[in-house]
């Protein structure tokens, strides 16, 4: 069986959907395909390029693609990472898995710079757990025969 193809969807795949694919790659490895994109582009933010290198984690060379880059692609697994791209998710054939999580945009953090970073790590930090049982599942035997 080819590894799966997983896509993280974003409203501007600019930081939720780069660290949900950051972590995914990680920690899926060799077992699937893991991409990310948004139903707009905003650019690569660079404050979660600062929080993931705080975790060890490059995401510098990454680049804000849109979904419709990857239309040519057979998604096994759509992951939503905010309720915008939800609404305005494009239509996958029904084979797809879809999950969503709303996570909070650090983008739109307001106070002084250490309550923005402090925001983003928050956001870094419920991705990445989002990432590792979105693993535990995915690696389980039930999830291999689904």
């Amino acid at each position: 069986m080819a590894s799966p193809n997983i896509l993280v969807l974003c409203t501007g795949n600019s930081c939720r959907s780069q660290l949900l694919h950051c972590y995914l790659q990680q920690m899926l490895g060799e077992r699937a395909a893991v991409y990310s994109a948004g139903v707009e582009i905003h650019g690569l933010n660079p404050r979660a390029v600062r929080v993931m290198a705080e975790d060890g984690v490059d995401i510098s060379h990454h680049t804000s693609n849109h979904v419709d880059e990857y239309a040519h692609v057979p998604f096994d697994y759509v992951l939503t990472v905010c309720d915008h791209a939800q609404e305005v998710c494009p239509v996958f054939p029904s084979a797809v898995h879809k999950l969503h999580h709303n996570f909070a945009d650090p983008a739109k953090a307001t106070g002084s710079e250490t309550d923005i970073m402090q925001a983003f790590r928050e956001v870094r930090d419920q991705v990445k757990a989002y990432a590792q049982e979105f693993t535990r599942q995915f690696a389980s035997p039930a999830a291999a025969t689904t």
